[in-house]
């Protein structure tokens, strides 16, 4: 379909087209009762993922000493940020009612991402699924038993393969060295060079692409079709990736019962996800459909040069177009969130359940970056702060009220919760880089 015949049935793709930032609430969200059934998997399938994650704990406690102190269990804090909600407040003249907080999946073990969720979560469960086939394990056996030589050796026989911009190829290649597979991350033109040296410092193979992360998939994919002993993970597609994103909701409902925050009816919670391929912030948005029902509203934030969930979600084609097809370049400092062809899978499955997409300036995420760096002493990559934009976007819009049945009252009592996606293992002279960048 050409471009001027999708403007003309959907209006806001010439914002896009145009690169303006852009906010689209989505007019069919419904309840979680009626979203369920379209994404085709159930909250026993998340419990599911708690227990292989509660199985795999004595392992990574050994393997990833950082993740001793937790048990083996790979989890973020939630901390306040009312200094950053107070400068975001004076900058764009518009306050955000009721509580801004940050969730730091930028400051996860391992890989310093939420990819550290899914993308670990995925590999252990092939891990296991090979490992109780050979019987060398149990699954009521202490799973530290994989860091004996024997197993690392046994897994050596096998490969696994992923293509990312990034984030993902950290966490799977990390992991995957560590049990002993043989790994390779097929990453794009725009994935940062320190995280590629990271990953070879692990034993990880990496293959460069000139191009995007569209290529980078591909090509891995069709390496691992090569060899009958290689696992493809994929980001588009795949529900184990998604699970394992998912097992967020349930814990963050038990960190606000620690920290005796209450989300019901007169306090809703708010949730801004980054979204590049969708897989992360899909799986993360089901899992706090599940653990909070309707009193859960989660947007999903993009790039304006990569809007692709926003794209599929918004016209219902999904992964049957991408932004290239408008002229929109998929060329973005975020680098994590460069994505031009949303997956299928999460957009059709997730449709009903989002509030809405918005998309971010370049600009814009390296402004905030600064200031919540100055205000709060925190530092993330450029791509996690497109969350940050959300809370002004739905506190400044009378019809999201409306659409959602929100009173003012409600909102004053609200929680905004932006998801720091990555950030935490930045190095120094990178990070300079970016605040340089910012206001």
């Amino acid at each position: 379909m050409q471009p001027a015949t999708l403007i003309a049935q959907f209006p806001l793709l010439a914002d896009l087209i145009a690169l303006k930032e852009t906010t689209w609430f989505n007019p069919a969200t419904t309840s979680l009762a009626e979203g369920l059934p379209y994404v085709g998997l159930t909250a026993q399938d998340v419990a599911d993922a708690h227990d292989r994650l509660a199985r795999f704990a004595p392992y990574l406690a050994q393997a990833f000493p950082e993740t001793a102190a937790q048990g083996g269990i790979i989890e973020s804090d939630v901390v306040a940020i009312p200094a950053m909600q107070r400068r975001l407040t004076q900058e764009y003249q518009q306050p955000i009612f009721g509580e801004l907080l940050l969730k730091k999946d930028s400051h996860l073990p391992i890989s310093g991402s939420i990819k550290a969720r899914g993308g670990i979560y995925e590999v252990l469960a092939h891990a296991e699924k090979l490992a109780l086939a050979a019987g060398l394990i149990a699954i009521t056996d202490d799973y530290s038993r994989l860091l004996t030589p024997e197993c690392q050796q046994f897994f050596s026989q096998y490969s696994i393969a992923v293509g990312s911009t990034g984030n993902l190829g950290l966490s799977i290649g990390i992991i995957s060295a560590r049990l002993g597979f043989r790994v390779t991350v097929h990453m794009s033109a725009d994935a940062r060079a320190w995280k590629k040296a990271k990953l070879r410092r692990h034993g990880v193979t990496v293959v460069e692409y000139a191009e995007d992360y569209g290529v980078a998939v591909e090509q891995g994919r069709k390496a691992a079709e090569a060899d009958a002993n290689c696992f493809f993970i994929d980001d588009e597609n795949s529900r184990t990736l998604f699970l394992g994103y998912a097992v967020a909701g349930e814990r963050l409902k038990e960190q606000f019962a620690m920290q005796g925050r209450v989300v019901d009816a007169n306090h809703p919670l708010f949730v801004y996800l980054p979204c590049g391929v969708g897989g992360g912030p899909g799986g993360v948005a089901f899992g706090l459909k599940l653990a909070f029902g309707d009193h859960v509203h989660c947007l999903f934030a993009e790039p304006t040069h990569s809007p692709c969930m926003l794209l599929g979600v918004y016209t219902g084609l999904h992964d049957g177009i991408a932004v290239q097809e408008l002229g929109i370049d998929n060329v973005t400092a975020a680098d994590g969130l460069a994505v031009g062809r949303a997956s299928g899978f999460v957009g059709r499955a997730m449709q009903r359940l989002l509030d809405g997409v918005y998309t971010v300036d370049d600009q814009r995420l390296y402004n905030m970056l600064g200031w919540l760096a100055q205000e709060e002493a925190i530092k993330l990559e450029p791509s996690a702060l497109a969350g940050m934009a959300g809370p002004q976007r739905v506190c400044a819009s009378a019809d999201y009220r409306k659409l959602q049945g929100l009173s003012e009252v409600q909102l004053n009592h609200a929680t905004h919760l932006v998801w720091a996606t990555g950030g935490g293992m930045v190095p120094d002279e990178e990070m300079a880089q970016y605040l340089a960048k910012g206001c």
